[in-house]
């Protein structure tokens, strides 16, 4: 008979170690802290009907905000208020090419970072001129860029950068 009560005892122990015990698999709104409460105030309503991987995720985008300096803040809510704007069609090919590029393999993953910073680090007036470049490329021309673009060497792809920003590489 003791048996019995050791197991009942550990299982009670056991869900009010929980976040949410009584409250399904979330945690209630009640149980956060305050300053979770003040970074998440807008989902307050909402927040016990969520399923509990969105309020993880909610959870941890908060502490990523809490840990933000005031100038990281600034420029998380221009890109916010950006993203809002964006039209939903947009946003879905944003989306989709973030899972296109996550089901890349690593080693492709890390060629497309380093190539982004590398054009990033161009001057801005280089960045634009390949960017006007690049738009103004029929899709056939583009599809062919891209193939090429993918066997070249880092040192051949820098260069042909630097080619296509002063307009050298134009007749090709």
């Amino acid at each position: 008979m003791g048996s019995w009560r050791v197991v009942v005892v550990c299982m009670v122990l056991g869900m009010a170690g929980t976040p949410a015990w009584g409250e399904g698999d979330g945690v209630s709104w009640e149980r956060l802290t305050p300053e979770q409460r003040e970074v998440l105030h807008s989902f307050a309503e909402r927040w016990n009907s969520f399923p509990s991987d969105r309020q993880e995720r909610l959870l941890q985008s908060a502490e990523r905000w809490r840990a933000m300096a005031p100038d990281e803040r600034r420029v998380a809510r221009e890109r916010y208020r950006h993203w809002r704007d964006l039209a939903p069609e947009q946003r879905e090919q944003i989306l989709r090419r973030i899972r296109e590029f996550h089901s890349l393999d690593p080693a492709e993953q890390e060629r497309i970072r380093r190539t982004f910073n590398r054009f990033q680090n161009l001057p801005p007036q280089e960045r634009e001129a390949i960017k006007g470049k690049w738009r103004s490329l029929p899709p056939e021309e583009r599809r062919q860029l891209k193939e090429r673009w993918r066997t070249m060497t880092d040192e051949q792809r820098q260069e042909f950068l630097r080619e296509r920003a002063t307009g050298d590489a134009a007749t090709r």
